[in-house]
C-alpha cells in the first residue's frame, strides 16, 4: 500500500518545490539506487496522454521526469504500452497523480507500476513554476525525497547528462530477434535504448529484425547480412558513448542505413559534424518539423537533449528536416551512401503518426540495394 507524506524537490541552484512523496518501503530508484532519495537530471515533457510510455522510454536513463499536463494516471496503466521492460528514469514529478484510474484498458494505477518498478514519485509540485524554471535556467539535476536536509545535499552533488554513456545502462546485453523468419527484409538493430514501438513498425514494415548490444562491432553485424541496419534512439551525450560512432562510419556505404534519434546523432558523429546540448531540450508530442523536400509540416513526438550542429553537417549530406521551434537540425540524408536518420520519433508512442512513412523509405532503400 502506497503512503504518502509531505516531502520537497530541490535543485542544483537551491530552487525548492513542496509536495508529497509516496512509495513502498525498500523502493529503488530506475538506476537501481536507494529509491528514499531520487537524484537526476530534470526535464519537462508536454506531453497530455502516453505517461506510462515516457516513463518507460529508456531514453530518460538519468534524468528525472516532469510532466507539466497537471492531471497524470488518470487511464491508469495497462500490459501493451510500456516501450521497455523496466523503466530507466530516476524519478516522476507530477501535479495531480490520480488515484482511481478509470479506462477500459487499465489493469492497475500508476503509482503502483512505479512502486512495482522502483521509480520514486513526487506529486502536489508546482509543475507549472518548475516547468518555467528550467525553461529559463535549462536542464538541471536536483533531488526529492521528504528528508529535507538529505536531499539538499543530494541535490547539491547530483550530475546532470554530460559527458556520461548512459547507452551502456539501458543496451541489451544478449542479441535477440522479432519479426517472422520469413519477413522480406532482415535487419540489424543496433541497440541504443530502443522503444518496443519501434520494432513493431519495423516488423510492420516487413522486417525481421536482430536486435544487438551497442559495443557489437561493425564486422559482426555485416557478418550476420542484414538487407539494413537501423540504429535507435537512446538515452545521453552521444559525444559521450564511445565506439559507436566508428562502428556506423564502417557501416555507411556497406548497407543501407536508417537511425533515430541518437542513431542519427551518431549518425552525425561518423559523419564528423559535432553536437550540442540544448538548454531544456525537446520532450513531448508536437514539435512542429518542416520536411524540406516538400515543404511540408509533420508534427512530431520528440525525445532529446542533444542535436547535431548545423553549421558542422559535412558537404555530401543533406539535411532533410528542420525544427520550427528552434531551426535545429531533424534530419539528415547521404543519398550516395543510401543511409538516413531523423532527430524525431517517427514511431511516436505516443504522439501522432505524421512522420511513419519513414519506414516506408527505409525498405526502399534496402530494395534498391
Amino acid at each position: 500500500m502506497r503512503t504518502w507524506t509531505d516531502g520537497v524537490l530541490i535543485l542544483d541552484d537551491g530552487t525548492e518545490f513542496g509536495g508529497e512523496v509516496g512509495g513502498v518501503s525498500g523502493a529503488t530508484g530506475g538506476d537501481g539506487t536507494d529509491g528514499a532519495i531520487a537524484t537526476g537530471e530534470l526535464v519537462f515533457n508536454t506531453s497530455l496522454s502516453g505517461y506510462q510510455e515516457i516513463v518507460t522510454d529508456p531514453s530518460y536513463a538519468g534524468q528525472i521526469i516532469t510532466f507539466t499536463y497537471p492531471h497524470i494516471g488518470n487511464y491508469g496503466v495497462n500490459d501493451d504500452d510500456s516501450e521497455h521492460a523496466r523503466p530507466f528514469c530516476r524519478g516522476v514529478v507530477v501535479r495531480d497523480l490520480a488515484r482511481r484510474p478509470s479506462n477500459w484498458r487499465s489493469r492497475g494505477d500508476l503509482a503502483g507500476f512505479l512502486d512495482a518498478a522502483g521509480v520514486p514519485v513526487i506529486a502536489g509540485i508546482d509543475t507549472r513554476r518548475l516547468t518555467r524554471h528550467l525553461r529559463d535556467s535549462g536542464a538541471r539535476p536536483g533531488a526529492f525525497g521528504a528528508d529535507e536536509a538529505a536531499v539538499r545535499a543530494a541535490a547539491a552533488t547530483a550530475v546532470p547528462t554530460d559527458g556520461r554513456d548512459l547507452v551502456a545502462e539501458v543496451t541489451t546485453p544478449t542479441p535477440y530477434v522479432v519479426g517472422d523468419a520469413d519477413a522480406p527484409y532482415r535487419v540489424v538493430a543496433l541497440d541504443l535504448g530502443i522503444k518496443r514501438t519501434i520494432l513493431t513498425h519495423l516488423v510492420r514494415a516487413g522486417c525481421r529484425v536482430e536486435v544487438v548490444p551497442a559495443g557489437t562491432p561493425a564486422a559482426d553485424i555485416l557478418a550476420r547480412a542484414p538487407d539494413g541496419v537501423f540504429l535507435s534512439n537512446g538515452p545521453g551525450d552521444p559525444a559521450a558513448v564511445a565506439g559507436v560512432p566508428d562502428t556506423v562510419r564502417s557501416l555507411l556505404g556497406a548497407v543501407p542505413v536508417f537511425g533515430i534519434c541518437l542513431g542519427h546523432q551518431m549518425m552525425g558523429l561518423a559523419l564528423g559534424a559535432g553536437t550540442e546540448k540544448l538548454a531544456f531540450g525537446h520532450h513531448g508530442a508536437n514539435h512542429p518539423v518542416r520536411h524540406e523536400a516538400t515543404g511540408r509540416v509533420e508534427i512530431t513526438s520528440q525525445n532529446h537533449n542533444y542535436v547535431v550542429l548545423a553549421d558542422t553537417v559535412p558537404g555530401g549530406a543533406r539535411i532533410t528536416h528542420v525544427n520550427l521551434n528552434d531551426g535545429t537540425v531533424e534530419g539528415l540524408a547521404l543519398e550516395d551512401l543510401r543511409a538516413f536518420g531523423v532527430q524525431h520519433h517517427p514511431e511516436a508512442g505516443p504522439g501522432p503518426h505524421d512522420a511513419a512513412y519513414l519506414f516506408s523509405e527505409f525498405t526502399a532503400l534496402m530494395d534498391m540495394a
